[in-house]
């Protein structure tokens, strides 16, 4: 946001117009409000406020405190003007607060009701009309601005000790603030993506832990009782290294059964020997036997 031109006309301690032209200030680089206490300084920020907001910041906005110059002649009207560019559109926006004025017919005052224009500078066609509308004028000026009043007046205006209520305010009240501040929406978007993916992963890494430990289950029936001997992780599916684990146990079950089938078939091959040596012994004695008592039958 940039500040052009400010013109404040019977406002606060200004009787009178007065036009302060940022450009020309702002030329210099940095510039400084400087004067004695009451020459206006605050009112400057105040009538800043007033034109983007359509109000003045903290207490001076209270009941009863009116934002008319005691100075000013009764037929000069309250009236703030500033020019500025915000989110790259050049605005002109006018305020009248609500205020007496005198009647036109006869004597004795009436309440003027409070008005707000809106313009946009055209390059090709100049200064065009926008609303008149306080609400439409606010909700467009806080979407470009990117604050409301109240965090405008605790970030950009600093006056009167503002900035310390801005420090000694809650986290969560200053994290809104800043995060409104440095458009910090695309980052917040980012982290619900992540965390959504997030738990979509870990949904999918459950799943899987089921689908491991019922595999697990099954092989250690398989096992029967050598399963005692490697018993299975005491993990619950989404438990951080789960699938290692079972993966590990898996490998040494695999292991202790393919360590217990060489044993097993070592021992088979030894009984297979054994009864194919005793066979043939019982095939010998059969035979003798059988050539005694022929022997004995031809005696």
């Amino acid at each position: 946001m940039r500040l052009h031109t400010l013109r404040v006309t019977a406002f606060g301690p200004f009787g009178a117009t007065q036009e302060i032209d940022f450009d020309a200030l702002s030329a210099a680089g940095l510039f400084l409000l400087h004067g004695p206490t009451g020459a206006g300084k605050t009112s400057v920020l105040d009538a800043v406020c007033y034109a983007l907001y359509g109000a003045v910041p903290g207490a001076r906005q209270s009941p009863g405190t009116s934002l008319r110059s005691d100075h000013a002649p009764a037929d000069l009207p309250t009236e703030v003007l500033l020019d500025l560019t915000v989110g790259g559109r050049r605005l002109e926006i006018t305020r009248r607060p609500a205020q007496p004025r005198p009647k036109k017919r006869g004597g004795g005052h009436t309440t003027e009701k409070a008005q707000s224009w809106l313009r946009e500078y055209d390059p090709e066609d100049g200064w065009r009309a926008l609303s008149r509308s306080h609400q439409e004028i606010g909700e467009e000026i806080t979407q470009l601005v990117g604050m409301s009043r109240e965090q405008f007046c605790q970030v950009v205006l600093l006056p009167q000790g503002e900035f310390a209520r801005f420090l000694r305010a809650d986290a969560e009240a200053r994290g809104r603030l800043l995060g409104r501040l440095f458009d910090t929406r695309r980052f917040a978007a980012v982290e619900d993506r992540l965390a959504e993916l997030r738990r979509v992963a870990e949904a999918q890494v459950k799943a899987g832990d089921d689908q491991i430990l019922a595999l697990a289950q099954r092989i250690a029936q398989a096992a029967g009782p050598a399963a005692r001997e490697c018993p299975l992780p005491d993990l619950q599916p989404g438990d951080p290294g789960l699938a290692d684990a079972v993966l590990g146990w898996a490998a040494t079950a695999r292991s202790g059964a393919a360590e217990r089938h060489d044993i097993a078939a070592s021992v088979l091959a030894t009984a297979e020997r054994r009864h194919a040596a005793a066979r043939i012994a019982l095939d010998a004695e059969r035979e003798l036997a059988a050539l005694q008592q022929r022997y004995a039958e031809t005696r």
